[in-house]
């Protein structure tokens, strides 16, 4: 589980509202049941009438991700790759149907592309069968994030269709002038809640989706790359000299760390 995100939420939440007690303010002025109802109730109907319902099912799924999201580790995949090299050089590639069997918790994605190569299929058509794959997935995630990135940008609006209502209802109603504080106030809470729930919540949580589906995606690009390489019988050093081109400088010093684990 990725503790940093709740970390930061309550960070972000906190530091607001503790800046709001620092000047005299009260928590319970915070507080609106009116407010709340409008903002987040209409921001989930507007993203509910935005989005279809294959799409929102799959919500569970996309907040899972972003509490626990999937460990990438791309050093490692280059020194599997390279290891994976050495033995087809020596054994042929149909020794990839042991490589494929033996490990049960082998990535999927690993799995199928190997198991195209065992089965002798042209490496265009790997190439083609893996692209579309990714190019699925990576829509899949796109959608995930879009459903929050179209919340960020409802709930400032319900927030002021929410503060221009309780205005309306003030309005209407001046007979005692000693309540028009109050509920002036009341009234501009639903701004505050759609302004913060959209700065400190669906918009980043939206950009942390999509950085997650750059990984990914920067990932996968990797083993498509490994797969054909392994297929097309290249020497193993330079396949791992090839893949380093996806790592960062502080993952190819982890890669060189590693790679003396690699035996020919």
């Amino acid at each position: 589980m990725d503790i940093s995100v709740v970390i930061f939420i309550i960070f972000g939440f906190g530091s607001v509202i503790a800046g709001f007690l620092v000047e005299k303010g009260s928590l319970l002025g915070l507080v609106g049941l009116a407010p709340f109802l409008i903002v987040f109730g209409g921001t989930a109907g507007a993203v509910g009438l935005t989005f279809p319902s294959d799409v929102l099912k799959r919500l569970p799924g996309i907040l899972k991700v972003i509490i626990n999201p999937r460990k990438i580790d791309l050093p490692g995949l280059v020194a599997y790759f390279k290891d994976v090299s050495y033995k087809t050089r020596k054994n042929g590639l149909l020794s990839l149907e042991g490589e494929v069997s033996s490990d049960p918790n082998l990535d999927p994605f690993i799995k199928k592309g190997l198991q195209l190569v065992v089965d002798g299929v042209d490496p265009q058509a790997v190439r083609s069968i893996l692209e579309l794959e990714l190019e699925t997935t990576s829509e899949r995630h796109r959608k995930g994030a879009a459903i929050f990135e179209q919340a960020g940008g409802y709930s400032p609006t319900l927030g002021i269709i929410g503060t221009v209502m309780g205005l309306v209802h003030i309005l209407a109603d001046l007979s005692d002038p000693t309540s028009l504080g109050p509920k002036i106030s009341s009234g501009f809470l639903a701004t505050l809640y759609g302004l913060a729930a959209a700065n400190l919540l669906f918009l980043p949580v939206a950009t942390r989706l999509k950085a997650i589906d750059e990984k990914e995606y920067n990932e996968k690009s990797l083993i498509i790359e490994a797969i054909l390489y392994v297929q097309e019988g290249i020497n193993p050093n330079t396949i791992a000299e090839k893949l380093k081109g996806f790592l960062s400088k502080a993952e190819t010093v982890k890669f060189e760390g590693m790679d003396g684990k690699v035996k020919e």
